[in-house]
C-alpha cells in the first residue's frame, strides 16, 4: 500500500517524464485527474531592423547598375574620321589635287621617300606658323613663288621612309590647315592646293558685267529647285542661257561663309566643279542636272539645286551631268 503522503510526489514525477514536445498533462478542472493537450508552438518574430518596414509581396527585381560613362578615345576617333577629306577623282587637276578649303576639316597627304609633296597656299597669304608632330623622321619646309599679288607660299614636305604618319598645322593671315601626313613606298601627292570658293584669286580673270544676261529674258531657264538646308548662303535663284549656269545669292551674302560647289553625276558621284564668282553669282561654264553647295564636315550642311524639266540641250561631251 502506498501511503497518501506519497500520492502528491509520484504525481508530479509521473507528469515529468511523460511530457513530450507535441503534447503535455494537464491536470482537468477539479483536480479529478489529468488530460493531454497540445503545445501552442511559438510564431517566429521578424528581426528588430525589418521590422518597421512593410512586407514585400511578390518578386524583387535587382536594380540595373548605372551605365557606363562613354570612353572618350572612341569619340575622339570617330570625330577625326568623320572630318578626314582625301583625294578623290574630281579633285584633281592633270597631277595637282585642288581640295575645297573647310576650317574645320582634316585633309590628307600621302608623300613618300625620295618625292617632295608642295602645297601651295593661297595667293597673297603670309604664314605665322608652321608645327608638326614629327619633325625627326619628315622633312618640312617652306619657300615662295612670284611677286607682288601673285606671291604664293609653298610648303615643302618629304619623308625619310614610308610607313610613318603625324599631323602638319599651318597658320597663316588668312587660314588655319589642318593636315595628316602618311608616307608610302612608292606614290605621292606631288601638287596640292586649295580653293577659296569666297575670294577671287589674285591674278585671275574677272568676267564682265555683261556675262550675266539681263535682257536675254527668252532664252533663259529658271525651272531650278532649291532644297535642303535654310543657310545665310542659301541660293535665291538659279538659272542658265543655254550654255551657263548662273546661282545668285542674297543681298547679304558674306565671302566668309561661302561654300564649295560640287556637281552630281548621273551616278550621284560628286565632282569639285570650277566656277567664278562675280559679285552675289557663281558662274558655271556649263550645264548640269544636279548640284551641291557644301560647307563643313562633320556635321556638313548641304543645299541642292536640281534642273527641272524635259527641255534640256544636247550633250556634249562633258559638258553637263
Amino acid at each position: 500500500m502506498i501511503s497518501r503522503c506519497l500520492v502528491p510526489a509520484l504525481c508530479a514525477l509521473i507528469l515529468c517524464s511523460c511530457a513530450t514536445k507535441d503534447a503535455t498533462l494537464t491536470r482537468a478542472p477539479g483536480g479529478a485527474g489529468f488530460t493531454r493537450a497540445r503545445r501552442v508552438r511559438a510564431v517566429p518574430q521578424a528581426p528588430r531592423h525589418l521590422a518597421a518596414h512593410p512586407r514585400v509581396v511578390g518578386p524583387v527585381l535587382p536594380v540595373p547598375p548605372p551605365p557606363p560613362s562613354q570612353a572618350p578615345l572612341p569619340v575622339v576617333a570617330k570625330a577625326n574620321r568623320q572630318a578626314q577629306i582625301g583625294p578623290r577623282t574630281g579633285f584633281f587637276r592633270e597631277a595637282e589635287v585642288i581640295y575645297p578649303y573647310l576650317p574645320d576639316a582634316l585633309y590628307r597627304l600621302y608623300a613618300a621617300p625620295g618625292e617632295v609633296s608642295d602645297l601651295a597656299l593661297q595667293p597673297g597669304e603670309t604664314v605665322s606658323a608652321i608645327s608638326a608632330g614629327d619633325t625627326v623622321r619628315w622633312t618640312i619646309g617652306k619657300t615662295t613663288s612670284g611677286a607682288g599679288r601673285a606671291r604664293e607660299v609653298h610648303i615643302l614636305i618629304k619623308p625619310f621612309v614610308a610607313g610613318l604618319t603625324t599631323d602638319l598645322v599651318i597658320l597663316t593671315n588668312r587660314h588655319v590647315y589642318h593636315l595628316l601626313l602618311a608616307s608610302t613606298h612608292h606614290t605621292a601627292m606631288l601638287a596640292v592646293s586649295w580653293r577659296y570658293p569666297a575670294q577671287l584669286v589674285a591674278g585671275s580673270a574677272v568676267p564682265s558685267s555683261d556675262e550675266i544676261p539681263k535682257a536675254r529674258l527668252a532664252g533663259l531657264h529658271f525651272r531650278y529647285q532649291i532644297r535642303g538646308a535654310h543657310t545665310p548662303w542659301r541660293p535665291v535663284r538659279v538659272f542658265d542661257d543655254g550654255h551657263k549656269v548662273y546661282i545668285q545669292f542674297a543681298r547679304h551674302f558674306s565671302d566668309g561663309t561661302a561654300p564649295p560647289l560640287f556637281v552630281l553625276s548621273r551616278t550621284a558621284k560628286t565632282r569639285l566643279v570650277n566656277y567664278r564668282v562675280q559679285g552675289r553669282f557663281y558662274i558655271v561654264d556649263h550645264l548640269f542636272r544636279a548640284a551641291e553647295l557644301r560647307f563643313g564636315s562633320a556635321r556638313q550642311r548641304v543645299v541642292r539645286i536640281v534642273r527641272r524639266g524635259s527641255h534640256l540641250p544636247p550633250r556634249r561631251s562633258d559638258s553637263w551631268f
